[in-house]
């Protein structure tokens, strides 16, 4: 009599920003491995036909507020679906070590004696600028990028925030639409009215829409173009530096090796 005992397996994979095609071979290859598939709300679902048939599928993001899932039930969601099932792909959006939980629910998971595995992803934090033709860094403009969280675990602006505007370099912050008039009053502060912005929602995607302004009427440009998260706040020199792009890099289709 033959016994198909899985091995209890979490490999936390980052989905990239939004574009399907800018998902990596050794992310597909997890997908298409998995047992069980948890997936965030910022995902592109395509991703999804990936998986195979036999697969079980779960929702365990968050939209507008409401969580499918907390945190703490997410943890315990990998674990028994691991012991139960066998290999769990916890799948999210960019990369999942940036400001994606996945070193926490590593964490937990080794704790049951789950082998444990990372698939880094594509950042938002750098390909949604690279779509719009903004180089986070670029010599004459920047010698340096900070990416920063808008909202901490304590739902308040981060403080790096002010050190960032006291400094040269391109200021990236990720999920801070709600905090932006605080943003904007701390570059005031450090008397850079009129250093670029841009704004960036739904970035890599057909449903992109973009902003650009500079600190002093950013606020005012979000509202005319009615701009709202998930959004990326990029802030420095290099926003003026932006390269022209032919749109037939949306287009790029991956070629048939015969």
């Amino acid at each position: 009599m033959e016994f198909n005992i899985k091995t209890s397996k979490l490999t936390v994979v980052g989905a990239g920003p939004g574009d399907a095609e800018l998902i990596t071979l050794k992310a597909i290859k997890a997908i298409e491995s998995a047992d069980v598939i948890l997936y965030d709300a910022l995902i592109n679902e395509e991703l999804l036909n990936y998986a195979s048939k036999d697969a079980e599928i779960i929702f365990v993001g968050k939209r507008k507020g409401c969580y499918a899932y907390q945190q703490e039930q997410i943890n315990e969601l990998i674990v028994s679906r691991a012991k139960s099932h066998g290999h769990v792909v916890r799948l999210k959006g960019g990369d999942p070590f940036i400001f994606g939980r996945g070193a926490e629910e590593i964490d937990y998971a080794r704790q049951f004696n789950i082998e444990t595995y990372v698939v880094p992803g594509v950042s938002s934090s750098f390909a949604v600028p690279a779509y719009q033709g903004i180089p986070l860094t670029k010599r004459g403009a920047s010698e340096s990028f900070w990416v920063i969280t808008g909202t901490t675990k304590s739902h308040q602006l981060s403080n790096d925030v002010v050190l960032a505007a006291q400094s040269t370099a391109t200021v990236v912050i990720l999920m801070g639409m709600g905090k932006l008039n605080e943003i904007v009053e701390i570059f005031k502060s450090q008397n850079k009215h009129e250093i670029a912005v841009a704004v960036i929602q739904n970035g890599t995607t057909k449903n992109e829409k973009v902003g650009f302004g500079t600190i002093n009427n950013i606020v005012k440009v979000v509202e005319e173009n009615q701009l709202s998260s998930p959004a990326i706040i990029i802030i420095g020199d290099v926003v003026k530096e932006r390269v022209a792009l032919s749109s037939v890099l949306h287009e790029i289709k991956a070629r048939k090796i015969e």
